[in-house]
């Protein structure tokens, strides 16, 4: 006779379809590689690198005062878990180029955390209401672990592109692996592609 746990873990069906080889996931689990970060929002800042003209950066006060976004989105972690339905505030990062005065004419950015991590992105999938600096989730400021006080998220993509503890953007002219590109993952991260790692 076999116990239940032989079969696993059952799984909830979604409402409607996720990205193949993903799971649907109620609650938000926590993956970081490494320790927490605790940014503190009056030490924290957000940096956007201007090459030769300098930088633009914006504080907590600031960040707040800007027009506000309300983002209801799913989400697909590379880990095969999707949660959908995800409410988040923050701003377009339209905005905080338009307050920059700078319209990208390079084809990728680098996003950086507090921490050092890192990571890559076409600079068309964070223009046109595709990318976010939040900092809400749920109605809540965002815990430590899911990457607050401040996070990026680009939900088309998946979520290890959306970096925790967002701290600078740098503009490249040419692609570059950030983090987990270098350690295998994907250089694009589309769910729906299942481009989780190299070759795939």
């Amino acid at each position: 006779m076999l116990s239940r746990g032989f079969f696993g873990v059952r799984r909830p069906k979604p409402p409607r379809d996720i990205p193949p080889g993903q799971y649907y996931e109620t609650g938000f689990p926590v993956l970081t590689y490494g320790p927490t970060e605790r940014v503190s929002t009056a030490d924290w800042k957000f940096t956007i690198d201007l090459g030769e003209d300098g930088s633009k950066s914006w504080n907590w006060d600031e960040l707040l005062a800007m027009p506000q976004t309300d983002i209801h989105t799913d989400i697909h972690c590379v880990t095969k878990w999707s949660m959908l339905d995800s409410d988040w505030k923050g701003v377009d990062l339209d905005v905080f180029f338009e307050q920059a005065g700078v319209d990208p004419s390079e084809d990728y950015l680098m996003v950086r955390s507090f921490g050092g991590y890192t990571t890559n992105l076409p600079v068309s999938d964070v223009r046109d209401g595709k990318a976010f600096i939040v900092h809400e989730f749920d109605g809540e400021p965002i815990a430590p672990e899911h990457g607050g006080p401040v996070r990026m998220i680009v939900p088309h993509l998946y979520f290890w592109k959306s970096a925790k503890w967002v701290e600078s953007i740098r503009f490249m002219d040419q692609d570059a692996p950030g983090f987990w590109e270098s350690n295998g993952y994907h250089m694009y991260g589309d769910p729906w592609r299942e481009q989780r790692y190299w070759g795939d």
